[in-house]
């Protein structure tokens, strides 16, 4: 059977599952979460071979049994005793469990005790010498238990010319949020990607932090049920389904310089001599 949603694929050949990813962009926090989920069974395996064209030291990972599989925002962590593996998908990553991408050698390829291989493509592979507790903040990860919503007004507080759009892409801030969720955020909520983060009403605030998590959940429910392009209210649309108002584009927007898609009928400019 195959299945394709997102850039995801899910085939089952005798019961052994391959899946993967090949995204033409980058992934965002819930896809890195179905990644891990869908990656336990090498959890507590040992890695009998490793292959890949990385600049880094992989051979040290031979005999390696894995720990634990994390993530935070868009990065994903192999966890062994003494060091952790970070994979950063970049722009056109991708991952196959169990199988091979055609026609392409894999950055990291890990065989492990069990038989099954897991593959990764056209990302950054880094070590981390460091307890993965030291390196990150996992309050600031918006798919992740320990996300502190607090802190990040606190943070957006501290940043008031930042725009609301490059406020969204700020991993210190919103670990885990995309371009996509940037976009469907910003029109659920109402407001102007160009809208200032210190001139937006206290509800407003609250909300752009709460849709932010909110809508990441919503992401990664409708991406496991392959429906998540379906469910898309501006992004890559051209007209606006509140108000049938032709959308606007731009192919650069803020500092971040990601694709936007809103609508000017409906999301409100905040600007901060109106505020």
């Amino acid at each position: 059977m195959h299945a394709r949603a997102s850039g995801c694929r899910v085939h089952r050949d005798h019961g052994r599952i391959t899946q993967r990813f090949d995204t033409g962009r980058m992934p965002e926090g819930p896809s890195l979460v179905i990644l891990r989920e869908d990656t336990q069974a090498f959890v507590g395996r040992k890695i009998v071979r490793v292959s890949g064209n990385s600049k880094q030291d992989i051979a040290r990972l031979d005999q390696q049994k894995v720990l634990a599989l994390r993530s935070w925002g868009k990065h994903f962590l192999i966890e062994f005793a003494h060091f952790s593996v970070r994979i950063h998908f970049l722009l056109f990553g991708s991952y196959r469990i169990n199988e091979d991408k055609p026609n392409a050698v894999p950055r990291l390829g890990l065989e492990f005790s069990n038989g099954q291989r897991l593959n990764f493509y056209a990302c950054s592979v880094q070590f981390i010498e460091r307890p993965l507790d030291e390196v990150y903040d996992w309050t600031a990860d918006v798919m992740n238990p320990l996300w502190d919503p607090a802190q990040a007004r606190r943070k957006l507080r501290a940043a008031p010319a930042l725009l609301a759009a490059d406020a969204l892409l700020d991993q210190t801030i919103f670990a885990g949020v995309g371009n996509i969720i940037k976009n469907e955020v910003l029109h659920r909520i109402r407001v102007h990607p160009e809208s200032t983060v210190g001139a937006l009403p206290a509800r407003k605030l609250g909300e752009l932090v709460t849709q932010a998590r909110d809508y990441s959940f919503d992401f990664y429910t409708w991406k496991k049920a392959f429906v998540l392009k379906k469910h898309y209210q501006v992004h890559t649309k051209t007209s606006c389904p509140r108000d049938g108002a032709p959308l606007q584009y731009r192919k650069h927007l803020g500092k971040a310089g990601r694709r936007a898609f809103f609508c000017e009928v409906c999301q409100r400019l905040y600007r901060a001599d109106e505020a």
